[in-house]
């Protein structure tokens, strides 16, 4: 079966590198994609349409699976028109609020639904040991550093929130600090969270854990947004198949 999907945000960062990547597959076709303001411009191949049109286009085309990296507030727009058509939704978005991860959920009662905030499988291997790290550390410091280009718009980033959540669930911590200034030692039970933003950097994640005379560094890097976007294509491949759900992307990677 030939996966046909509808992009979001085609002319943004991650929107062009979806609609690259799912041109090199034989699974997947994309039979539209959308922005805000395309101006007539076209990605791969593909004309971009206005993001006004999307749920006629959804009627039109009937695509199998959306694949979305916007904002929380069209990205909701966007599942909800989906899980009124019965197609699957597939979102990268952060950023949401907890309202908005209610909307989410509320939309995949009627379709399948995918949120991640993080589509590297490299950083699905980091959330899985991070937590048995924490496991057989007790007591060490902990500190996250996560470092995006300068357009992000949310810190920390949500691949850095789902690595703390990993981290409270699996240790003793009662707060998290973002940053320090002045007079600011360490209080016990904190985990230290400090989010950078600097020229075109595609994201990095640093778990710092130190005690007893010594450290341990996780860190994933990843060198090109186009990790990000395969796994997005990925998911969307998979998550036809579903019934209608709220799924993560770990959900991919165990199969």
């Amino acid at each position: 079966m030939t996966v046909r999907l509808g992009v979001t945000g085609a002319t943004g960062r991650m929107g062009r590198e979806v609609i690259a990547a799912a041109s090199e597959r034989e699974d997947c076709e994309v039979v539209f994609a959308v922005n805000r303001d395309p101006d007539g411009e076209t990605v791969d191949g593909i004309d971009i349409e206005p993001a006004a049109a999307f749920d006629s286009l959804v009627a039109d085309r009937e695509p199998t699976v959306v694949i979305d990296f916007t904002g929380p507030e069209s990205a909701l727009e966007y599942a909800e028109t989906c899980a009124d058509a019965g197609v699957a939704f597939v979102t990268g978005t952060t950023g949401f609020d907890d309202a908005g991860r209610e909307a989410l959920e509320a939309a995949s009662e009627d379709t399948p639904v995918l949120h991640a905030p993080n589509f590297a499988r490299g950083v699905q291997a980091l959330v899985n040991v991070v937590g048995e790290a924490v496991q057989n550390l007790p007591g060490y410091d902990v500190e996250l550093v996560e470092t995006h280009h300068n357009g992000k718009r949310d810190a920390p980033s949500g691949t850095a929130n789902r690595l703390l959540s990993e981290i409270e669930a699996n240790g003793d911590f009662t707060e998290r600090t973002h940053g320090r200034e002045g007079d600011a030692p360490r209080e016990a039970g904190e985990i230290g969270v400090h989010a950078l933003r600097a020229g075109d950097i595609t994201g990095e994640h640093e778990i710092i854990l130190a005690g007893n005379h010594e450290e341990v560094r996780l860190t994933h890097r990843a060198e090109d947004r186009g990790v990000f976007a395969a796994g997005a294509v990925d998911a969307a491949v998979w998550i036809a198949g579903q019934k209608a759900g709220s799924y993560d992307f770990a959900d991919v990677i165990a199969e």
